[in-house]
């Protein structure tokens, strides 16, 4: 089982609302995924290839470039299953969990 985070500023808000709406898709589309989420804080111990943010977090995330090793996925719509399942998956693709 490969595991994904579902990242928020405080850990608590969105990332929670979030990983309802990944499990709903992931349960749906039979992903061979376990989904956690946290804080921005615990993404450096993170150790699972993809990592699921707001859109906003996502392009900071990607501006660092402190997290080139994981595919960073950002979410515009938290509620949007159709944008859910095609950016994870799409990420899921790439970092070789499903073909």
């Amino acid at each position: 089982m490969t595991k994904v985070l579902v990242a928020c500023r405080a850990g608590v808000g969105s990332s929670l609302m979030l990983k309802v709406k990944m499990n709903e898709v992931k349960n749906e589309e039979n992903w061979p995924i376990e989904i956690e989420h946290s804080s921005l804080d615990e993404l450096d111990s993170f150790d699972g290839p993809v990592v699921v943010c707001l859109s906003d977090v996502a392009d900071e995330l990607e501006e660092s470039g402190n997290y080139k090793n994981k595919e960073i996925v950002g979410i515009h719509n938290i509620i949007d299953k159709n944008e859910i399942k095609n950016s994870l998956g799409a990420a899921l693709k790439k970092a070789g969990v499903i073909e």
